[in-house]
């Protein structure tokens, strides 16, 4: 009886054996794995990173993803290209209205992929003077749009305005939803880091002065002069940048025109 107890307990002891290696070699194997895919996960996001595009400081700097996106059913007027759209109170986007393809930035910001050299040859340009220049904002959706005008409607509507007075009013600083150029991913706000603020003494820093000075070089037009308000319906604005291509930014910067003008001319001359 006792052989038997003892070689019972030998079974039992060698079954605990055999299944404490089996889990230690499934532990293992986990392990393995584990690390094989941590580093294949490693080396992509290495490859990523080396692919990514630089516009900006560590706050605006482009993230290395970009957003494919149907293009709408919206076209563009009768012999208009894509860079010389023109946005504005008489000129509403359709609502269905999505830019081809997006280039994400830091924070999240993003313009149209096809925009996206030009700026950064622009920003760069920009630091290589010793000037710090940031991207504050970019392409916006719909209800972003929205959401801004609304704010500032019900900012107005505080200090005392009517609703149509206020709507009126908003409208001069933050564009209708569907009228703005920020909704089209060729317009960029960008702001001096040492100056930050949105309003006109942004013109006296050293990042605008370059900016207005260089931008048509890039395709970039200042697209809100402060003499071109009653035409362009948007106050003045010397930190909103807008891509229109470097042939139309050149004659624009350099004859003093806003886009409204510009595409007035060059609708005349097709005639």
């Amino acid at each position: 009886m006792a052989r038997r107890t003892g070689s019972s307990c030998r079974r039992r002891w060698y079954r605990k054996f055999l299944l404490l290696l089996l889990g230690l070699a499934l532990f293992c194997a986990g392990f393995v794995l584990g690390s094989a895919r941590a580093a294949e996960e490693e080396n992509a996001a290495r490859n990523i990173h080396m692919e990514e595009p630089a516009v900006g400081t560590t706050d605006d700097l482009l993230q290395p993803s970009s957003e494919e996106q149907q293009p709408s059913g919206g076209c563009l007027p009768e012999g208009e290209t894509w860079e010389l759209r023109l946005v504005n109170a008489a000129h509403v986007l359709p609502e269905d209205f999505q830019v081809p393809e997006l280039t994400e930035l830091y924070g999240g910001h993003a313009v149209d992929s096809r925009v996206y050299p030009a700026l950064q040859r622009m920003m760069d340009d920009c630091r290589a003077e010793g000037l710090e220049p940031m991207i504050c904002s970019s392409y916006r959706t719909r209800d972003k749009q929205e959401e801004l005008f609304q704010n500032k409607m019900d900012s107005l509507l505080t200090q005392g305005y009517s609703r149509e007075d206020a709507g009126d009013e908003a409208a001069r600083w933050v564009a209708r939803p569907g009228t703005s150029e920020h909704e089209t991913g060729l317009a960029v706000d960008i702001v001096d880091t040492g100056y930050q603020l949105l309003d006109q003494r942004q013109e006296t820093t050293p990042v605008q002065q370059w900016l207005m000075d260089n931008c048509a070089a890039y395709g970039f037009i200042l697209r809100y002069p402060t003499d071109k308000s009653d035409l362009t319906g948007i106050g003045y604005e010397p930190w909103h940048y807008r891509y229109v291509g470097e042939e139309a930014a050149r004659t624009i910067m350099e004859q003093g025109l806003c886009l409204e003008e510009y595409l007035d001319r060059w609708a005349g001359e097709m005639r």
